[in-house]
């Protein structure tokens, strides 16, 4: 490693450390690879770490066994590199934010007579195009309620039609189809409806208005809905009294690190106005870092897609890499921007705001979690496990194999990252690798999880931990199986014990044992999610197998074509002189004839 660091080039770059196992540590990227890693190190009067750097990378430098790295043309292509690399190999030392979702903006298209409010999560072309956001919730309600507040044109297809419909009839529309509205005097809703999205007091008034209506005439359902409305606009809303003299466009972050978690907070004003916030909570406290925390915050909010980016990006605290970071987002979005830190007046209030409403999560924020505490312990994980991926595969007959991932996250069920995967290999040891390959191809996109689970014994286990070594990632593996009994493992409560399958070997949990319930929770709802799958699959290809059978082909023949073909898809798709090979020339016009 010395002699590798001693002849480092001076281009830019991505430089990468790992332990004596092969284990990834640590991703960082260098406007000069040679300064930038040699910074690390002393050479004389002996090779050893730098005694300035932090604890946390000092702690890092003595487990390093081997250093990589990667040249690029600019530290621009470095930043963006490292950013990827982390969220997709998850290095020890490197924190991790996973707050990667994209948040709905409401826009509206100016160009035509009678313009509508749309709603969306990517830049919309076009010229007269106006933003209003971000809004990470309460976004849909606050769409809805115009619609149900002003007469606006309420479906795409209504102007299509040309003749006014239900819409104008309950007054929900002004039949601008029928010219019963002129541009001018629809313009001047247009212009009212979009004043409510800033300022809602009048929006909540009118709304709160029909609540009261429809729960007087005993309709408590919609006056219900129309409440909860109400609720999700209201909670856009953060109170302050910070007067900004300027109609200014900013986007505010601050970062705060606790005891046992930290916690990103987003604030985002517009024309002077906080129209909405939201914040998201990190783990991997103990290797926190400032700069790496902003540098992954700001490159995976503000994507190519993002409409609306203010010019102003104000951060709770300097980074070291504020700068390279302003230039990236400006390259990527065409235009200036700037990040700053402000230390005194109304920009340095905000930032107090967003900082006192860290605290105050933190504070509130109970500790939910005591359970994955002591599975860590237990099994001596790497991490404490936070958010865990259980995997299951399902099949009859190898007919309909089919695999579930099911996620756990930060104490209960994380279902919109539920995956279903259709499985191609005989074997159920290759449908394991066949899943869990896919499932690593997608870490770029969606990071890995603290924690797998998968249903099998060793042999998964080992499969996986050889998956994530080529794949250089960072990730700890359990595996829990039936205990086998006759050379069987029985799933019937009573007979074989459930067993768990360790870095440091096997373990057997006392049934009663609430550990081993968390598990056996984890892999029985992977099981449930594979198996629902499974059947509706079978379902469709019991179809077939009948539409088939209907025309004169028996079930060893369908048999022998899905052991050849590997789906229905495939014999459809099939030459007739394939078809032909594996059974006859009569079954092969009967498949391909239709008769």
């Amino acid at each position: 490693m010395k002699s590798t660091i001693q002849n480092l080039p001076s281009d830019p770059g991505v430089y990468q450390y790992f332990d004596e196992k092969g284990k990834l540590l640590y991703v960082g990227k260098a406007k000069s690879l040679k300064n930038r890693v040699k910074s690390y190190w002393r050479f004389t009067p002996e090779f050893k770490p730098n005694p300035t750097l932090s604890t946390r990378i000092l702690k890092m430098l003595q487990e390093a066994d081997k250093l990589e790295y990667i040249i690029v043309e600019t530290e621009e292509d470095a930043l963006i590199l490292e950013n990827s690399l982390i969220k997709q190999l998850k290095p020890k030392y490197n924190i991790l934010l996973r707050d990667d979702k994209t948040y709905p903006y409401i826009y509206i298209n100016e160009s035509t007579p009678y313009p509508r409010f749309e709603m969306t999560r990517k830049v919309v072309k076009g010229k007269d195009i106006t933003y209003y956001g971000p809004f990470p919730t309460g976004g849909k309600a606050l769409f809805d309620a115009l619609y149900e507040i002003y007469p606006l044109v309420q479906k795409k297809s209504c102007l299509r039609e040309g003749k006014a419909c239900l819409f104008y009839q309950i007054k929900k529309c002004l039949a601008p189809c029928e010219q019963k509205v002129t541009p001018q005097e629809y313009r001047k809703i247009v212009t009212q409806a979009k004043e409510s999205i800033s300022k809602r007091k009048k929006l909540i008034s009118a709304l709160e208005e029909k609540m009261l209506k429809l729960s007087m005439q005993e309709r408590y359902e919609e006056a219900g809905a129309m409440r909860d409305s109400i609720q999700a606009i209201t909670s856009l809303s953060i109170s302050s009294n910070i007067d900004l003299t300027n109609k200014l466009d900013l986007d505010i972050f601050a970062i705060h690190n606790g005891d046992e978690r930290g916690v990103i907070v987003k604030l985002f004003m517009r024309d002077g106005k906080i129209i909405s916030g939201s914040h998201s909570y990190f783990r991997h406290t103990h290797i926190f870092d400032e700069n790496e925390a902003y540098k992954q915050a700001l490159l995976e909010f503000y994507t190519i897609d993002t409409p609306n980016i203010a010019k102003q990006i104000l951060t709770a605290h300097t980074f070291e890499d504020s700068q390279q970071v302003a230039l990236t987002l400006g390259s990527r979005f065409n235009k200036k921007i700037e990040i700053l830190t402000p230390q005194r007046g109304a920009k340095a209030k905000l930032i107090s705001l967003a900082l006192q409403n860290c605290k105050e999560l933190l504070r509130t924020k109970q500790s939910d979690t005591i359970i994955e505490q002591s599975i860590a312990d237990l099994f001596d994980l790497s991490v404490i496990p936070y958010r865990i991926e259980t995997f299951d595969n399902s099949h009859m007959m190898g007919v309909a194999t089919v695999g579930g991932m099911v996620v756990w996250n930060e104490g209960k069920w994380d279902k919109s990252s539920y995956r279903r995967y259709a499985l191609h290999a005989r074997d159920e040891y290759g449908q394991m690798k066949e899943m869990l390959s896919r499932r690593i191809a997608d870490f770029k996109e969606h990071p890995a999880p603290d924690l797998w689970i998968l249903d099998g014994g060793q042999a998964n286990m080992n499969l996986a931990r050889k998956l994530l070594k080529e794949a250089n990632v960072n990730l700890d593996v359990i595996a829990i199986a039936k205990e086998k009994l006759d050379a069987k493992a029985h799933r019937a409560k009573g007979a074989a014990k459930d067993l768990i399958y360790t870095l440091n070997g096997l373990m057997e949990l006392k049934p009663n044992d609430k550990r081993l319930h968390w598990i056996q929770r984890q892999r029985d709802e992977a099981h449930r999610y594979a198996i629902t799958y499974h059947q509706n699959k079978k379902r469709k290809e019991d179809t077939k197998v009948s539409l088939l059978n209907k025309k004169g082909i028996g079930k060893a023949t369908i048999k022998k074509l899905i052991d050849y073909f590997g789906t229905f898809e495939a014999i459809e798709n099939a030459p007739k002189e394939d078809i032909q090979r594996v059974t006859n020339k009569k079954i092969s016009n009967i498949i391909k004839n239709n008769t």
